[in-house]
């Protein structure tokens, strides 16, 4: 699964590594080091020709669900069962989303003992989680924009931390998941694990494990 994850990137960065052409609105981008399920996430959509980057709520809320509370039980969609699941099919077809990160947290366990990893690409930059977005309206008619990260089998790096790891996209792949008519068959192929070789982990403070610790130790390197 992917509960916790990192942005830490200045916005100028982003925009260049990402392509992104418009903002939804003006915002301010601070480094985050312990990103948590309920808040708000950048992420990228597809806006016409254009790429679009603004918040999502993380924990998908699916457009029929009468009760918004759902989201918590949905931050992670199972990719090899996305095109069929109620919660997920619709958003898969048609609301795919890039979630950006540079980072992201696993438990490994060992006995009682979990012992928090920081996980993130070997040359330091930021990438893109595959995600899927909807639009809720409350009672009032108030639109809520949520999301959800897909998560696929782990690669040789997170098999010995953890029997699922978040779908990485490629760069090469980020337009055609964007692309509102993508065909499912090419949609699936992607959504498999990120090399291995790319990746790197370590042991990190435990102070990650609260939510509310969201400070540049989270990410430091601590003796296993």
């Amino acid at each position: 699964m992917c509960g916790r994850f990192t942005l830490t990137a200045e916005i100028d960065l982003l925009m260049d590594w990402f392509k992104i052409d418009e903002f939804a609105s003006e915002f301010d981008l601070p480094a985050r080091y312990n990103i948590a399920p309920s808040q708000d996430i950048l992420a990228i959509v597809a806006n016409g020709e254009k790429r679009r980057a603004g918040f999502l709520k993380w924990g998908l809320v699916p457009f029929w669900a009468k009760d918004p509370s759902i989201g918590y039980k949905l931050i992670n969609a199972r990719a090899e069962t996305v095109p069929e699941k109620p919660s997920f099919k619709h958003a898969f077809k048609k609301r795919r989303c890039l979630i950006l990160a540079d980072g992201f947290f696993e438990w490994k366990k060992d006995g009682k003992h979990k012992q928090p990893k920081y996980i993130k690409m070997k040359d330091g930059k930021p990438f893109a989680f595959a995600g899927l977005w909807e639009k809720w309206k409350d009672d009032q008619g108030t639109p809520v924009y949520t999301c959800t990260i897909l998560t696929t089998e782990p690669n040789e790096l997170m098999a010995d931390i953890h029997n699922r790891m978040p779908v990485i996209l490629p760069k090469e792949d980020y337009a055609q998941w964007l692309q509102w008519d993508g065909e499912t068959e090419a949609l699936m192929e992607m959504m498999k694990p990120f090399s291995a070789s790319k990746m790197m982990a370590y042991d990190v403070p435990t102070i990650v494990n609260s939510p509310r610790n969201d400070v540049p130790e989270c990410i430091e390197s601590v003796s296993s």
